[in-house]
């Protein structure tokens, strides 16, 4: 039986902030990858093949450091939700029993595991977050010629 207490979205929560965190991580050692590799980039090398070799380094930096942002920015969302209270309607920090699923509304990390049963944590942008937006326990809703009936809120 899914689990529809404080106690599974206190370790939803916890996922997701596992999930952020090994994007931050990932982000930083390639960033730190990259600049080592530049660093020892042999200066007496042809003058031109050098600098080439420097500036794919920089692009390369610049994703991962786009990368890390993107990360941090998840971070901020996730330190602004409020699982703490009970929702009568569906909104940012909800955990949302449908009849297709259950649904955290915190931000896009996908499919989480807790205690064997499945979960999808959602941005509250995401279509089907933003389509089940304010529905309460008995509403439904359609998405993708699909209908959701809400069946819990938490």
């Amino acid at each position: 039986m899914i689990g529809t207490d404080q106690q599974t979205k206190e370790a939803l929560l916890a996922l997701c902030q596992h999930y952020v965190q090994q994007r931050i991580d990932t982000a930083k050692e390639a960033m730190q990858a990259v600049q080592e590799s530049a660093n020892s980039e042999s200066k007496s090398s042809a003058g031109d093949k050098y600098e080439t070799g420097r500036a794919m380094a920089q692009l390369e930096r610049d994703r991962h450091a786009q990368l890390l942002a993107e990360a941090m920015k998840l971070n901020q969302e996730l330190s602004r939700l409020n699982i703490d209270k009970p929702y009568d309607s569906i909104q940012p920090g909800s955990l949302v029993i449908t009849n297709r699923g259950a649904f955290f509304i915190s931000i896009s990390a996908g499919k989480l595991t807790f205690e064997g049963n499945d979960y999808f944590a959602v941005s509250a942008a995401s279509p089907i977050a933003t389509v089940l937006a304010g529905k309460k326990i008995g509403d439904s809703a359609t998405f993708n010629k699909l209908t959701y009936q809400i069946l819990q809120v938490v």
